[in-house]
């Protein structure tokens, strides 16, 4: 209900206060998956809390490929940072969401929402955020349907 207006803002270019995006490769068919979700950014790692546990469609993404893009606020630009994505089910998915909405009113209306939206199958997936030189990871301007990362040293593209 409140993603596909929030996805809509972000992908034209205008990133509502709170929130980030999060890009994943699908599981199955291999493509760019993107999924707003609270800003929960503390310098180079950044939290998100899965309302829905391991059966978020981009939860399911990072457990098959733990690569991940996230777009967040740097400044006044708006950036894409690579990560790798980390499943933490033993982690207390409230007590982090109250830790990171401490003096940051618009983490805490976002935890707010997660609790209403979600189920009592939370979890905290922690992604390291990579320095920006890093080109370990698909660049913004590569084409959704090309493989990285080892597939794209096997990948030839057609004549």
């Amino acid at each position: 209900m409140i993603n596909p207006p929030i996805r809509l803002l972000l992908r034209v270019g205008l990133m509502p206060l709170g929130y980030a995006l999060l890009e994943t490769r699908g599981r199955v068919s291999g493509r760019r998956r993107t999924t707003p979700v609270g800003n929960g950014r503390r310098g180079d790692t950044f939290w998100i809390i899965a309302e829905h546990g391991r059966r978020a469609g981009y939860v399911r993404n990072i457990q098959q490929d733990p690569r991940v893009r996230v777009r967040l606020r740097q400044g006044w630009r708006f950036v894409w940072r690579n990560g790798t994505a980390h499943l933490l089910p033993g982690d207390d998915p409230y007590a982090r969401q109250r830790q990171l909405g401490r003096f940051h009113p618009l983490r805490a209306l976002n935890a707010v929402v997660v609790r209403v939206m979600g189920t009592t199958e939370m979890m905290t997936v922690r992604v390291d955020l990579h320095d920006i030189s890093r080109r370990d990871a698909r660049s913004p301007n590569e084409p959704a349907d090309r493989p990285y990362g080892a597939a794209a040293a096997r990948h030839v593209p057609a004549a």
